[in-house]
């Protein structure tokens, strides 16, 4: 039975930087919008924030045909994407269904330090009171919401 590990942190939370820190994750398809908005901001010369609003959805799409190749492939898949509620962890399963999954999750930094971490990304900036939403709305995984096992990173 293929894997799929649904990364679940805020921005800034250490997702990305624990991917390139996996060696045994090569054969594992990593999915995220990320890649095809920082794609896309690269092909215009522009940064990730100036070309965020117009092409997410068409980042949406395409991950969402990477997610299904990978699927198709009785591929493991690492879901790189904040994934910290309920509803949007519930539209991976829905894709998913004969995964094994497990939730590999990132827990907040202090404030200090997630504020260092994101001021380290230029060109991609998320507005504090964003940020703020998406750490009081944050839901830590459980098993009853279909996940097979809970890391913590």
């Amino acid at each position: 039975m293929p894997t799929v590990y649904v990364l679940v942190g805020v921005p800034g939370s250490g997702k990305s930087t624990w991917i390139k820190n996996q060696d045994w994750i090569q054969d594992c398809a990593i999915v995220s919008t990320d890649a095809f908005v920082e794609q896309e901001a690269q092909r215009q010369g522009k940064t990730y924030n100036d070309v965020f609003d117009d092409y997410m959805p068409t980042a949406v799409e395409l991950m969402a045909d990477q997610v299904v190749a990978a699927r198709d492939a009785g591929q493991d898949i690492i879901w790189d994407q904040t994934s910290t509620t309920v509803a949007s962890r519930k539209k991976k399963f829905k894709m998913l269904p004969n995964y094994h999954a497990v939730a590999v999750v990132f827990l907040t930094p202090e404030p200090a330090e997630l504020e260092r971490r994101l001021a380290s990304r230029p060109g991609k900036n998320i507005p504090w009171n964003v940020m703020q939403g998406m750490i009081s709305g944050f839901k830590t995984p459980t098993e009853e919401e279909g996940f097979d096992e809970i890391w913590y990173a």
